[in-house]
């Protein structure tokens, strides 16, 4: 990759900006902090660590840095490509070997959405190896969209008022989560992985399907800002509308 464009530097410096905002606002890493950055191979983790490793570099603190990826046992993994480019860009790793795999598929009906027992056991593994490695943070790729997408999922199909923050601490108070793009737009991570060519690993686990309730409510909040379906360009004030206000002074 060559030299960034006007309007590529702009989406960098957007995304440096914004994370660095969200670690600041939310004190999400500490001096001396060993923060594990869990990668799943696809775009939201890439730009994470990409993010992080710019912030480690001009952040007043010194924190470390180490990759994880979980090999989930997945036919057809390409158990090469993380190890290849974090090995060219310099960065420690560890691959952890769990086949949730096979858990998924005997627990959950064929047809069904296997993302959140997926996740579940996800976390779980990785909680207990940041406790193994002595990580005192733990970094997810989630970024704003994924965010409010929560907020809404939990509301309609839970029935309660809860979202991701941006940083928890586990129900063992054991580990620390943080979330260093929570003011970053899935738009822009999109167009930056591609910019950056980031390796992207494909889920296949489930044939690739997008949880079903999630993308409900994807595209209901598209729908909401949908240029084509609300006329936002000529919206204009009316300057024939009665005012709000009575002036008393001329009654």
């Amino acid at each position: 990759m060559g030299s960034l464009s006007v309007n590529q530097n702009k989406l960098q410096k957007r995304l440096r900006r914004l994370a660095g905002e969200a670690v600041s606002d939310f004190n999400m890493i500490e001096e001396g902090d060993k923060v594990m950055v869990c990668l799943s191979g696809g775009k939201d983790s890439y730009t994470m660590l990409d993010v992080l490793l710019h912030l480690q570099k001009v952040a007043p603190i010194k924190f470390e840095i180490v990759a994880v990826n979980m090999d989930q046992k997945q036919p057809g993994f390409p158990e090469h490509v993380l190890p290849a480019y974090l090995e060219s860009i310099g960065v420690q790793y560890h691959i952890i070997e769990k086949d949730t795999y096979s858990v998924v598929k005997d627990k959950i009906p064929e047809g069904k959405t296997t993302c959140s027992l997926c996740s579940r056991l996800r976390r779980g593994t990785l909680y207990t190896y940041a406790d193994e490695i002595g990580a005192t943070k733990m970094a997810l790729g989630h970024h704003r969209d994924d965010i409010v997408e929560t907020f809404f999922l939990n509301m309609f199909y839970g029935g309660t008022l809860k979202a991701m923050p941006p940083k928890l601490l586990s129900d063992d108070g054991r580990n620390v989560v943080i979330r260093p793009l929570a003011y970053c737009s899935e738009a822009d991570i999109e167009a930056y992985s591609v910019l950056k060519e980031f390796p992207i690993i494909p889920c296949n686990l489930c044939g690739s399907q997008e949880n079903l309730q999630r993308q409900v409510v994807k595209e209901m909040l598209q729908q909401l800002a949908d240029r084509n379906l609300f006329d936002f360009t000529s919206l204009r004030i009316d300057d024939t509308a009665t005012p709000r206000f009575v002036d008393l002074m001329n009654l």
